[in-house]
């Protein structure tokens, strides 16, 4: 298992592919690890070098201490993305992010706009709320623990279908949900509750593509299709049969949108 440090913090990565290859970073959502890109990586590592890390606090990258009022920000995340790059001395990437990973990555393009290549925004949005269900869910949390939530996100990551079809995987990622610091996945929702990068991102200049699965409740096609709307020349690809995580729903179907656009730059 290779660790890096970078940005003060020791991050758990994978970099897999050929080495003269162009590099695809991946990002993963609140709760998640790398992992979840598991299914998708067969299908783009004979084109692409691909970089999958865990976010801060999640995996087995460092977690961060937060208190009630300071938490993680998406600035501190997207130079955590920026920091792994330079550590693994990559200059330029294509960059995937799925949800708190996506608004990672907005983030990241617009600060540093020199290391993307191209931009892939999966079931993510400039503003993702109301705070409300932020600051109700870290009080959970802070009261009860990880499991207060396990349970409880599972209907808003997957289908009922996939639920139903694939208990073995919904026990899984339970288990991961449960299995994740406290302080990180706080700091990660506090990140989330307090930004607004929907202004922002009418800088990014990098070519984008946002996709959303169809039946998104966390962050809803309508929501993705505004994101869209507000990046310049940005397109937007509604993917069927898929909920919040289309990665684990739909690997291949995710796989094909994210080649096919990237095979036009």
């Amino acid at each position: 298992m290779p660790f890096i440090e970078a940005t003060g913090i020791t991050q758990h990565y994978d970099l897999t592919g050929p080495a003269d290859a162009p590099v695809l970073l991946f990002a993963n959502s609140i709760g998640t690890s790398l992992h979840i890109w598991d299914a998708v990586v067969p299908h783009l590592s004979q084109r692409y070098r691909i970089l999958r890390y865990d976010m801060r606090g999640h995996g087995l990258t460092q977690v961060t201490p937060v208190s009630d009022t300071a938490g993680y920000t998406m600035d501190i995340l997207a130079d955590d993305a920026a920091g792994l790059l330079d550590a693994l001395g990559i200059e330029r990437a294509h960059v995937c992010g799925l949800s708190i990973g996506g608004m990672m990555a907005q983030r990241l393009a617009v600060k540093a706009p020199g290391r993307i290549r191209g931009l892939i925004l999966c079931d993510t949005a400039g503003v993702i709320g109301p705070q409300s269900v932020w600051t109700d869910r870290i009080a959970a949390i802070r009261a009860r623990g990880m499991t207060a939530i396990s349970d409880g996100v599972m209907a808003r990551w997957f289908t009922q279908a996939f639920r139903d079809g694939c208990p073995d995987q919904i026990r899984g990622y339970t288990a991961m949900v449960a299995r994740t610091t406290e302080d990180g996945y706080v700091g990660c929702a506090m990140a989330i509750r307090d930004a607004d990068l929907s202004a922002a991102n009418a800088a990014i200049t990098a070519p984008t593509l946002v996709i959303c699965g169809e039946h998104d409740v966390a962050t809803p096609p309508d929501a993705a299709r505004e994101l869209a709307a507000g990046i310049p020349g940005a397109r937007f690809e509604l993917l069927p049969g898929a909920a919040h995580i289309p990665g684990v729903e739909k690997p291949a179907e995710l796989a094909a949108l994210i080649g096919g656009f990237l095979g036009d730059l």
